[in-house]
């Protein structure tokens, strides 16, 4: 048996954002379900984070969702189990009130929600369901782990000495420690894939912030008989970011038909004609693009000569992560950067794209 592993997904994302609803219209559409049909997968476990805000969600991101996977579910056949996640939970110490509950009830029969541990066998392997850890629900979660029988756990975990995002580790986090016994731990939370021994964060399936530039997004396949965890690429990407020198190369010339229904950000290193420069900016903009941003004089900004290979101006919080590292101070800097992550995420949530 092959099971379709699904996280962090996000419905409503950016603040319901119709752009984002049309891409990840494009990673079902052409992507995930293709891809399921072609190999005759009729199985989903989503590892939470089904919807993006815990608290409200507007009719049209719901409806749209629901014509774009729901449906699909019901009119291929497929069952989906799920858990909860951070984001789909209405308080930050309780799973009870979430809006898997409220919201995917017309589904039930395509739709399995898993609000308490659980394992599940599927076609002879034990499968533990770990939903979102909090205050309530810890120490009988712990005492699950310690207890079930199982070989393989999904999850949405927040674990200390992971990646988060790129160059950001988690620091305060659940230890690693309570997983070891397992054969493999699958997890959703972190945007960003990696693994660490028996651990496996799977990363988002798609890009939501800027920080997902260039960090390659997988959907993952799941055998229950050899244990097989399968990445499949979603070459679907909708932030592209441009080193702009042209002492290296014509990049006046690049071909910009790619940049599409994309967010573009274009970074000036060098700019020695500056009208090739301003023609190549007319070029993009004469694309269908959601957005350019255009940083320049980086090395004022750096206060240094900075090599193309070492550049990594691509978001706000990196900036703030910087300036962080760069204070003298005794307090805690990962534990601020936490802080920090946590809002901004919730700011950008709410932003309009």
């Amino acid at each position: 048996m092959r099971i379709a592993i699904l996280n962090d997904t996000h419905a409503g994302c950016r603040n319901n954002s119709e752009i984002f609803m049309d891409y990840q219209e494009k990673f079902y559409r052409d992507v995930f379900f293709p891809y399921l049909e072609e190999h005759g997968i009729k199985k989903i476990i989503h590892l939470g984070d089904y919807y993006e805000n815990r608290t409200s969600i507007n009719f049209k991101a719901l409806s749209h969702n629901r014509r774009i996977f729901l449906d699909e579910l019901r009119v291929r056949g497929i069952h989906m189990d799920i858990i909860p996640g951070n984001h789909d939970v209405y308080y930050k110490n309780t799973n009870n009130l979430n809006a898997l509950k409220e919201l995917l009830g017309h589904y039930m029969s395509e739709v399995r929600i898993i609000e308490k541990p659980e394992v599940v066998d599927y076609d002879g392997m034990k499968f533990a369901h770990i939903p979102w850890i909090n205050s309530e629900n810890e120490e009988k979660t712990r005492y699950f782990l310690n207890t079930c029988k199982a070989d393989v756990v999904g999850a949405h975990l927040e674990l200390d000495g992971f990646e988060m995002q790129k160059g950001v580790t988690c620091t305060g986090g659940m230890s690693a420690d309570a997983f070891r016994r397992f054969d493999m731990v699958l997890s959703g939370h972190f945007h960003t894939k990696s693994n660490q021994g028996n651990i496996h964060y799977l990363g988002s399936q798609m890009e939501f912030m800027w920080s997902d530039v260039n960090d390659r997004k997988y959907f993952h396949i799941l055998d229950t008989s050899t244990r097989e965890l399968t990445p499949v690429e979603n070459p679907v990407t909708i932030f592209e970011k441009i080193l702009y020198d042209d002492t290296k190369q014509q990049q006046a010339l690049r071909n910009v038909s790619d940049l599409d229904e994309k967010f573009v950000k274009v970074i000036v290193i060098n700019k020695t004609k500056p009208q090739e420069f301003e023609k190549f900016i007319d070029r993009i903009n004469m694309r269908k693009i959601h957005g350019l941003q255009i940083a320049e004089n980086f090395q004022d900004f750096a206060g240094a000569q900075v090599d193309d290979d070492k550049i990594n101006l691509d978001s706000t919080d990196d900036l703030l992560y910087n300036y962080i590292d760069a204070v003298d101070t005794g307090l805690d800097k990962d534990r601020i950067k936490n802080q920090v992550r946590e809002l901004m995420i919730e700011a950008q949530s709410l932003e309009i794209v």
